[in-house]
């Protein structure tokens, strides 16, 4: 999970600063100490930790902070407010020029996930409402063509290749075809190396002049820790980029990359690749990671991502059925579809609020439960999914004998649909039927009904 060590020490010394009804100065100070060296085990740049601790500390320890009657809430708003400044304070959009099409130009070394995030970005515009072309530039890379035009087909995009000649011929004539279809958005695929070397900066900058880009963008693998702002600034100063993809941000722990390319480089952090499906990216908002790090969560893009993957005409449907017939297991497979399709319980969980105090054992077992449950209802048939009561003890033994489970865990899914069920009943269908201290109780049972689990005691 990304920036999970970061999270889980300024936790602890935020917990320690709110345990205590008044702070000193020295409280503050050992307390930086700490934010400190988190931070720089978190992999972030040593001068960006020493210019983000004093700049905290300096807000810190003045006088309407300490007299406070929360000293400890507010440092926690300042460290809040002092990341998100470092990462930019606002989220960076492409600027579209007034004559189309808008030209991104992707970069980066080999192995950053540059072809997959071209067709991820050309994605998510198109759903926007662009009409995208992915151009074939990359003609070094053994099947890197290929490779793009599986990840286009899979995004619904066209791409434009000739093959393995000179990518400034296809990018020349990739241009005019965009011109030609009306293509508002082009994204060019570039080559990449195992390293920085002369031969292909003067192959980009060939590209650039032809090109004329709108953004050049760099994608950098957030794994690569400090080395990513080496990359950033290398692809600065001999190419001049406009911005920057962070991928692999999921798999990173610690996430200094995220924290050091603005400061280090002066260049936004626009969008970032958070899990290998196409819908696994993002555009990076400073002040919700911030809130992520901080473990307050990150609601509004929870609320986003299930807004793009939601379908609303079957959200209808359902709504319809569960008023004249009733919730059935067809409807339940059906919704645990429709989570899976925002990503994996590992990235919903992170965006909700406490998510630094969950542990990878229960991330684990809660997509164990899942996929149980899936394959427990999978094993049924029509009638059984239609009709759960009709399920007597010989139909158990050859779902729990079909999905690889237990008598026991079909029992136990029963008893959970059976709760979900009169659940339903009591709360009523339709949008405003959830609020309050009750409300709260009942989706929390709503989601350990879905197969998520107890939670911890």
């Amino acid at each position: 999970m990304a920036f999970e060590g970061l999270s889980e020490k300024l936790g602890s010394v935020f917990k320690k600063l709110k345990g205590r009804g008044k702070l000193t100065e020295a409280d503050v100070r050992e307390a930086m100490k700490e934010v400190k060296m988190a931070l720089l085990e978190a992999d972030v740049s040593y001068k960006v930790v020493k210019d983000f601790v004093a700049n905290v500390t300096e807000r810190s320890v003045g006088e309407d902070v300490l007299k406070s009657l929360t000293p400890g809430q507010q440092v926690i708003k300042i460290v809040n407010d002092e990341l998100v400044k470092l990462m930019g304070e606002a989220n960076s959009k492409i600027n579209f020029p007034s004559k189309p099409p808008c030209v991104i130009m992707m970069c980066g070394l080999q192995g950053s996930g540059k072809t997959t995030h071209a067709a991820k970005l050309a994605k998510m515009f198109k759903r926007q409402g662009n009409r995208p072309l992915l151009i074939a530039a990359d003609v070094y890379r053994p099947a890197a063509i290929d490779q793009l035009k599986i990840v286009a087909e899979k995004a619904d995009v066209p791409v434009f290749e000739m093959g393995q000649i000179d990518p400034r011929k296809i990018v020349k004539q990739g241009l005019k075809q965009a011109k030609d279809y009306g293509n508002d958005l082009v994204i060019i695929d570039t080559a990449g190396r195992l390293h920085i070397d002369e031969e292909l900066m003067d192959e980009l900058k060939d590209i650039k002049k032809i090109a004329e880009p709108s953004e050049i963008m760099l994608v950098v693998d957030a794994m690569i820790g400090q080395d990513a702002v080496k990359v950033a600034s290398s692809f600065d100063e001999a190419l001049g980029i406009d911005s920057v993809i962070l991928t692999k941000l999921d798999s990173d722990t610690r996430g200094g990359a995220a924290l050091s390319v603005l400061a280090v480089t002066g260049k936004p952090i626009k969008f970032v690749g958070m899990g290998e499906k196409l819908d696994e990216f993002e555009p990076f908002h400073p002040e919700r990671m911030a809130s992520r790090i901080l473990g307050m969560g990150d609601m509004l893009t929870l609320i986003e991502r299930a807004t793009q993957t939601v379908d609303e005409e079957e959200a209808e449907k359902l709504a319809k059925k569960l008023q004249s017939e009733g919730f059935d297991l067809n409807d339940l497979l059906d919704q645990m579809k429709q989570i899976q399709k925002m990503g994996s319980v590992k990235s919903i969980i992170q965006m909700l609020p406490g998510a630094n105090k969950i542990t990878d054992e229960d991330l684990e077992s809660g997509e164990a439960a899942l996929r149980k449950t899936e394959a427990m209802i999978n094993s049924m048939t029509k009638a059984e999914r239609a009709r759960p009561q009709i399920i007597d003890p010989k139909r158990k033994r050859r779902i729990a004998a079909g999905s690889g489970t237990q008598v026991s865990d079909v029992n136990q899914l029963l008893k959970q649909y059976d709760a979900m069920k009169k659940m339903m009943k009591e709360m009523g269908i339709g949008g405003g039927m959830l609020h309050g201290k009750s409300a709260r109780r009942k989706r929390a049972a709503l989601m350990r009904g879905l197969g998520a689990g107890k939670p911890k005691q």
